[in-house]
């Protein structure tokens, strides 16, 4: 074998080894972007459902303070209407005509039960009321009671007596808190077309 040959047959395993590294690094690199390719694919995945995580948390914090800030303005409203009801009720009871002095007299007998015959009671009233009140007190079953000044109200009487360190407060406006408080369901329920948990609407 001529030395040409061996260096002919050299030169062929050095280029076939190096065709077979350079299939092995080509091979090896597509590996490597196969892979980063599948890595950044799996990111670009996972930021996508973070990122709709987010826009549906802060969709849904959207939603929550549209729907509180919504009932805080109908409860408002309700309020609202319900403090306009009450201020026509008083005007109402303020310029009532009609049984006032048959209202006057049952809140007065009421607050009398409270004191001893022949206790000195002090009645207060509204100062519209004062001719009113003093008619009443003129009466003989109300021997002992005196009209003694105003007091801010609706109507209705305070009584009371020095003797007994007794102070009874039977206004119109006490009343009307008592029955409003009581009845205040009732009259939402109506306004607003509630369900009363009786079947009525």
């Amino acid at each position: 074998m001529s030395l040409d040959t061996v260096v002919e047959d050299i030169r062929d395993e050095a280029r076939a080894r190096a065709e077979e590294i350079r299939a092995e690094a080509d091979d090896r690199a597509e590996q490597i972007v196969a892979d980063a390719e599948a890595d950044a694919e799996e990111i670009l995945e996972e930021r996508e459902r973070e990122v709709e995580r987010q826009i549906e948390q802060e969709r849904e914090q959207t939603l929550s303070s549209a729907k509180l800030e919504a009932k805080q303005l109908r409860l408002k409203a309700r309020r609202d209407v319900l403090a306009d009801v009450r201020e026509a009720v008083e005007e109402r009871i303020a310029t009532m005509e009609e049984d006032r002095e048959e209202l006057t007299r049952a809140l007065l007998d009421d607050a009398a039960e409270e004191f001893e015959d022949g206790s000195t009671v002090r009645v207060y009233g509204r100062s519209d009321d004062a001719a009113l009140l003093e008619g009443i007190l003129a009466d003989a079953e109300y021997e002992g009671h005196e009209h003694a000044g105003d007091v801010d109200c609706l109507g209705g009487v305070v009584v009371e007596s020095e003797s007994s360190r007794i102070r009874v407060n039977n206004t119109f406006d006490s009343v009307l808190e008592d029955v409003w408080e009581d009845n205040l369901r009732d009259v939402s329920a109506q306004l607003f077309d509630e369900d009363r948990g009786d079947g009525e609407r």
